[in-house]
């Protein structure tokens, strides 16, 4: 005789077990990629020697520099 129970994990709890996984990871997601642009806003850089800056030049990330 087969499990035909409509409560069975294939069923309706399947689902929602499914749903409510995906919901929280979303939520959890959310609530990390918040933390991080709000850490970042915050986080400000300014530039040194403006004009020695060459528009192809691997030293251009020297003359940034973190005020924070």
């Amino acid at each position: 005789m087969e499990n035909r129970s409509i409560f069975a994990l294939d069923g309706i709890t399947g689902m929602l077990i499914a749903t409510v996984l995906l919901l929280s990871i979303l939520a959890g997601l959310t609530v990390w990629g918040l933390g991080v642009q709000q850490g970042s806003a915050t986080n400000f850089y300014q530039l040194q020697n403006e004009k020695e800056i060459k528009m192809i030049s691997t030293e251009n990330a020297t003359h940034k520099i973190d005020v924070k």
